[in-house]
């Protein structure tokens, strides 16, 4: 299970959580900067209000095939009236929603959304918080983005040597020495793709012509796995 990711975002810890491969961020958290003792009443204040309604039926709709259109209609139809009062859970439960999820748990429970829902619930609680949150957002982002492309290189690195030490091995205890120079390129070629059968399924030559769009070579491409 991957760890919860949490930003700071004027003084208050917002915590961030992956689902469906994708970052949600807490609406409770974000509802604290508003009411510290009643964070469900704030969220579903927003929830109750026709332009929340609209806006997250809208997104249901392009990223939800089982979205439940027909509930979706009929709150709708009621958001906005007096004393219309619509919860996380009953938007979830009625119209089989995802861009909304609950968590139990002391630790990282609560109500989450999409980070395109959540910025539109900053903005109703604060234009500076949604600000400052999406800056945050972005710099955690980016943070990310670097550690990965830093993996990325030291495996490619990792990957290159642990291949030339393998082939070095073999030309030096593999080949006879009593063999002429080509004699020795040719056991050599044979080896090093006896071994890029074994690491990667395929030899030099299979992979260039299946690769003719691409520049190096097989272990430029290589994980370190």
């Amino acid at each position: 299970m991957a760890k919860n990711k949490t930003i700071q975002v004027e003084g208050r810890e917002i915590v961030i959580i992956t689902q469906q491969q994708d970052d949600y961020i807490s609406l409770t958290d974000i509802a604290k900067h508003k009411n510290e003792e009643a964070t469900g009443l704030v969220i579903s204040h927003w929830l109750s209000t026709r332009y929340t309604v609209e806006f997250m039926g809208l997104w249901e709709q392009i990223h939800n095939p089982d979205f439940n259109v027909t509930e979706f209609r009929n709150i709708k139809n009621d958001a906005g009236s007096n004393g219309y009062v619509l919860s996380s859970k009953q938007w979830i439960t009625k119209t089989n929603a995802i861009g909304i999820t609950s968590k139990t748990g002391r630790y990282g429970g609560g109500t989450f959304a999409h980070r395109d829902i959540a910025f539109e619930f900053a903005s109703w609680i604060s234009a500076s918080f949604k600000l400052y949150l999406i800056k945050e957002f972005q710099r955690l982002k980016k943070e990310e983005t670097d550690r990965l492309q830093l993996e990325w290189n030291l495996q490619r690195t990792l990957a290159k040597v642990n291949y030339h030490i393998h082939t070095d091995a073999i030309k030096e205890n593999l080949i006879p020495q009593e063999i002429t120079k080509q004699q020795a390129s040719f056991v050599y070629a044979n080896e090093a793709d006896l071994l890029n059968v074994a690491l990667f399924g395929i030899t030099a030559k299979e992979w260039r012509d299946d690769n003719a769009d691409k520049s190096g070579n097989i272990r430029d491409y290589a994980t370190l796995e």
